[in-house]
């Protein structure tokens, strides 16, 4: 489950405070999918990267499972974004030197797996996103928008994250493969019991949601 309580983020422009996130709340179950839908400049991003510790709230708290992120110090948040979060990207961000395959094994790498356990978790989540057996030892550059993107949500769900965050996942695909996208993180969800947030600005795809949060400037105006 995640609980965030009375989350707000300010940021100071000159001699002015901008409050990019206002008390802020929400819960959201195990094995959600959730929509976060906004104009640009409503404070979208700034609540994914409080949600994924890339950034301090100034007030406010956040609990994914049974810890309140707010409260860890660094060097745990590390651990935090390592284990349990997934991140999923506009561009992908895949590394280009790397074989599908090896790109979902990287942050299994990083938390110390053995490279058997490895391969064998990064071939089961490259065939639960449909990637076929022929294409694993493929490098991005020769798959095309909606198979590297897939690959980056099968690399997200690597380390069994209990929430993963995908900031416009369909920004650059057409609108079948997109749809396929937000089919499969929905699926996916519910396979992997993990919480989904998606960022997006397509009001079809949020209605796809369990759960919508709109945000302007900076505030839940409806869920």
């Amino acid at each position: 489950m995640i609980k965030v309580t009375n989350l707000t983020k300010e940021f100071q422009s000159g001699d002015n405070k901008v409050e990019a996130v206002r008390k802020v709340n929400f819960t959201l179950p195990e094995g959600g999918f959730c929509a976060v839908l906004g104009k640009s400049g409503s404070g979208k991003s700034t609540l994914l990267s409080l949600l994924g510790a890339l950034d301090k709230p100034t007030t406010g708290n956040i609990e994914v499972g049974d810890v309140d992120i707010t409260g860890l110090p660094d060097s745990k948040l590390i651990n935090y974004r390592r284990d349990k979060i997934g991140f999923v990207f506009q561009n992908y961000n895949l590394i280009p030197n790397l074989t599908a395959l090896e790109n979902v094994a990287l942050p299994m790498e990083f938390a110390g797996i053995k490279k058997s356990k490895r391969l064998q978790r990064g071939t089961q989540l490259l065939e639960e996103v449909g990637i076929t057996t022929d294409k694993h030892n493929r490098k991005p550059t020769r798959l095309s928008g909606g198979e590297q993107q897939r690959v980056a949500i099968a690399r997200a769900l690597a380390n069994h994250p209990k929430l993963i965050l995908a900031d416009e996942p369909t920004g650059n695909l057409d609108s079948k493969t997109g749809q396929i996208i937000i089919n499969l993180l929905r699926n996916l969800a519910k396979l992997e019991k993990t919480t989904v947030i998606a960022v997006t600005h397509d009001p079809g795809i949020a209605r796809q949601a369990k759960i919508i949060l709109n945000l302007q400037d900076g505030r839940l105006v409806e869920r």
